[in-house]
């Protein structure tokens, strides 16, 4: 067991210790993009004259319209295995996984169904009233009562082991309650209804793979795995013919034509599609590649009933449909090959490499092992397409790079991808590194193909970075053996070159303006550059090789990712460290900055996902997923973060919590990191774009701090209220001029149209106030001097709080119509209450504002009085003394500290 195995065991353990499944503070599943089939062998169900199709992705499943293929719906709920069969009946979906099957409608979970054994179920098939479940070895069959569907357990139909092993069933047209099992080596008919089976065939020496009904009555067609399938007629009991496909690929599906050619099609592990004309005798066609051989080949094909065309799927996540052209005449003897007509797909290898195609978070690029190159719509499923590696021919005919569109000829897999899109349809505005190539290749992301330049390495050595400046005319290359090269994208020249490194360049970057290039290598050296002069600027070494690199415009802050498996942010401004954050147990895999440059979030083999704080320096928020991540990048406008892993082929979507709510800074130890399962494709259990709008406070559940009112009775604490309140307490008078009217309201010329009440009117309005007035609840003693009086008895606290919260002009007023007449008990009673406040050290500049005020308006009184006022503010001049020369002191000593750390 690794160490990173080890550390993640122990995680695991801690977090299942106490019972409750921490949950990252800042970002939460959402869903997987680029996921279309497993190789699982697909559904086709009809609605009326229309298709859909059913493709399962691991426990979830996807439904498309034939007719567009267009995403219509997802699974809404995962299974609890993986899903092993599909079948189609009308608008329910039955899905079998370990002994269970599921019926959905609309891809929600309406019924399940469980078989009396533990056996998997391998394949389900509906016909009349019964529903046919098999394992390896029996049949169970359910019953239609009083349902849509057939729920109801009927019984068991077991399969004697000499016959076999059962691998598939299939119901024969007008067999009346019968069904006809496909062992290894032999055909059975079973009667449902009486459990008895009717017919049992002559052994197959080449073995049996699949079987499948044809149109006409009795006949079968039987594949086997050396490359041939069998025409069998069931009611003779015997072989009709053998058909070679040439080929001696294992043999995985058959279909029928149904719209009056009599063709049939099998699919083999080779990936190649088998054509034959059954009347007469003869080979139509052979459709080489239809999928990856590599995967698994294909994996299921059928014919849409009474059309001419065919739908296949495999494992390398793609679903295509192929047609057949009407022939040209009708006594035309050749037939036209099946041509491709849509299909939807993504990776058949995990992505290694991805970066988002525009500012609105709509698009990303992603490469993968597979050597293919995808933009993925992160809003509509139908808006995903593979970037074609096709070039234009040149004008003598021939092909730059002896570029073909098959497999076998594609580009090498993409190792760095960089895109702008302020010259898009311009020329190409996308670069990609390939693997063991000298030469970057130059993409245009509106055409959705290769462009014609090829960007060489300066020095021979293989590309390792690449960049594009923000303005979308150059691109940066940089070289294995240290060299970059700086060419224009819409000629494909070289401008520049840079030579200072000695090892592989690992990153370059350039800021928004075109004047500061950044450059790292495996030399562990960070190269400064003035661009727009071409000068060197000066140089700094790291303690480890650099590994990775990643710059933020905004703040001209690049983060560099090392061999001793830190991370270090340099401001390319001032050309030194700014932070240096250590934490992860292995080789970091990827980093990327938040968008407003405030965090970092970095991922490593040790398969946890940290995000760094910045300006604290602190880890905030660590994930601990099952599966390695091999990139990762934030969205333009900070709602996503998009990761990649090494089990899937799929994109992960995460979304952003902090657009919502604000975010701790509280340093998060390796123990309390979250263990979180990656986002799948129903989105069970993953989260909406907007959870974080609607979560509920989990302020003290997740152990985000809560700031105290005061951190140290030794701390001189200045208020929550904002600066506008403390201005305008010092300067309320210059306010109240400044708002007074210039001239007094002048009287109409002319008498209103309602006359103004009389003297006698008013006065009698007065009175029957004052008769409805109730003289037992008034009080002419204002809450202000009622605190300050209880307040002299016991203590000020309420007081002063009281005091804080007041308004600018209430707190006037009441410092007006304070009692200055002997003995000043009042003025007495509120210079105490100040000098308590300053000496709990809380409100500092409201306090001091409220004296100012206070001896603004009482100044002449409080000059001539004596006795016990005179000592009170004898001690109030102590206490502010000794405040202010505490505070000149702490500000004098940050000022030093700030400069000391700015300047060395």
């Amino acid at each position: 067991m690794t160490v990173a195995d080890s550390m993640k065991r122990r995680r695991v353990e801690a977090s299942g210790s106490t019972g409750t499944v921490r949950s990252s503070k800042i970002f939460a599943p959402f869903r997987v993009i680029g996921h279309v089939s497993n190789g699982t062998p697909f559904a086709v169900g009809t609605l009326g004259q229309s298709f859909y199709i059913a493709t399962v992705v691991g426990r979830s499943f996807q439904i498309y319209d034939a007719a567009t293929l267009h995403l219509l719906f997802v699974s809404s709920t995962q299974t609890e295995t993986p899903i092993r069969s599909i079948t189609a009946y009308f608008h329910y979906v039955f899905c079998s996984y370990g002994n269970k099957i599921g019926i959905f409608r609309r891809g929600k979970l309406e019924k399940e169904l469980t078989l009396p054994t533990s056996d998997t179920i391998r394949k389900v098939t509906i016909f009349g009233n019964y529903l046919v479940a098999c394992t390896g070895s029996s049949l169970f069959v359910f019953e239609k009562k009083d349902e849509k569907f057939p729920t109801e357990y009927y019984g068991e139909l077991k399969v004697n082991a000499l016959n076999g092993e059962i691998v598939d069933i299939v119901h024969p047209p007008t067999y009346i309650n019968k069904i006809v099992v496909a062992t290894t080596s032999h055909l059975l008919i079973f009667n449902v209804r009486t459990a008895k089976m009717v017919f049992v065939s002559e052994e197959f020496v080449d073995g049996i793979t699949c079987i499948e009904t044809a149109p006409a009555l009795d006949i079968l067609a039987v594949g086997n795995g050396v490359g041939s399938f069998a025409v069998y007629n069931l009611k003779k009991g015997k072989i009709l013919r053998n058909v070679s496909t040439g080929s001696k690929s294992k043999i995985t599906s058959l279909s029928f034509r149904t719209d009056g050619s009599p063709h049939v099609v099998c699919s083999m592990v080779n990936g190649d599609l088998f054509f034959y004309d059954l009347e007469k005798k003869t080979r139509v066609h052979v459709l080489r590649n239809a999928h990856k051989e590599v995967s698994g080949g294909v994996s299921k094909v059928q014919f849409l009933s009474g059309q001419p065309i065919l739908v296949t799927t495999g494992a390398d996540n793609s679903l295509k449909e192929y047609v057949f052209d009407p022939a040209l005449s009708d006594n035309s003897a050749v037939v036209s090959p099946p041509r491709h007509l849509r299909s939807r797909g993504g990776h058949s290898a995990p992505p290694t490499c991805i970066t988002f195609g525009d500012s609105k978070s709509h698009f990303i690029q992603s490469a993968s092992q597979d050597r293919s190159f995808w933009t993925f719509s992160l809003r509509k499923d139908a808006q995903s397409q593979e970037m074609s590696q096709r070039q234009s021919a040149m004008k003598d005919g021939k092909r730059q790079a002896g570029i073909s569109s098959t497999f076998k000829d594609k580009f090498p897999p993409i190792t760095m991808i960089a895109q702008e899109n302020a010259r898009e349809g311009d020329w190409a505005n996308i670069v990609t590194a390939h693997q063991d190539e000298t030469f970057a290749r130059t993409w245009d992301s509106r055409n959705k193909k290769v462009s014609k330049h090829v960007l060489d390495t300066i020095d021979g050595g293989i590309v390792k970075a690449v960049n594009i400046t923000q303005c979308g005319n150059f691109a940066l290359v940089g070289s294995s053996n240290g060299g970059i090269g700086v060419y224009n994208l819409q000629s494909g020249k070289l401008r520049k070159n840079y030579k200072l490194h000695k090892k592989a360049v690992t990153g370059i970057a350039v800021d928004g303006m075109n004047r500061k290039m950044v450059s790292c290598a495996l030399d562990g050296l960070v190269g400064f550059y003035d661009f727009s002069q071409s000068k060197f600027l000066g140089k700094l070494q790291l303690d480890a090789p650099i590994t990775q690199m990643v710059y933020h415009r905004g703040s001209d802050l690049v983060a560099f990712a090392l061999d001793d498996l830190s991370i270090v942010v340099v401001d390319s401004a001032t050309h030194k460290v700014v932070r240096q954050l250590f934490g992860h147990s292995n080789r970091i895999t990827a980093i990327d900055f938040s968008p407003d440059g405030r965090w970092i979030v970095s991922a490593s083999l040790d398969s946890t996902i940290r995000t760094w704080d910045l300006p604290t320096g602190g880890c905030i928020d660590g994930i601990l997923v099952p599966n390695t991540v091999t990139c990762l990048k934030m969205s333009p406008l900070g709602d996503y973060l998009a990761t990649t892993h090494v089990n899937g082929v799929g994109i992960s979507l995460w979304t952003n919590k902090a657009q919502f709510k604000p975010i701790s800074t509280k340093h998060v130890e390796e123990e309390e990191f979250a263990t979180m399962m990656l986002p799948n494709v129903s989105g069970e259990n993953g989260s909406s774009v907007l959870e974080g709008a609607f979560a509920e406070d989990e302020e003290h559940s997740s152990g985000t701090y809560v700031s105290v009112d005061q951190l140290d009775k030794d701390l001189v604490t200045l208020s929550l209220h904002s600066r506008t309140k403390f201005n305008t307490i010092m300067h309320l008078d210059t306010i109240k001029r400044r708002n007074k009217p210039s001239e007094p309201p002048k009287k109409p010329d002319s008498a209103p149209f309602f006359l103004q009440q009389t003297s006698e009117q008013k006065q009698t309005e007065m009175e029957s106030q004052l008769m409805k007035l109730d003289p037992s609840a008034a009080s002419f003693e204002s809450d202000f001097t009622r605190m300050l009086r209880e307040g002299a008895e016991s203590s000020y606290d309420k007081f002063i709080d009281y005091l804080v919260d007041m308004s600018p002009a209430t707190l006037d007023l009441e410092l007006r119509t304070l009692r200055t007449t002997e003995p000043f008990t009042e003025l007495k009673r509120f210079v105490d209450a100040i000098n308590y406040g300053l000496k709990q050290n809380k409100n500092y500049e409201i306090l001091v504002a409220v004296v100012s005020v206070f001896l603004k308006i009482h100044g002449d009184v409080l000059y001539n009085v004596q006795g016990e006022v005179v000592q009170a503010l004898d001690e109030w001049r102590s206490v502010a003394s000794q405040l202010d020369s505490q505070m000149d002191d702490m500000v004098k000593y940050c000022s030093a500290v700030i400069n000391f750390i700015t300047t060395t």
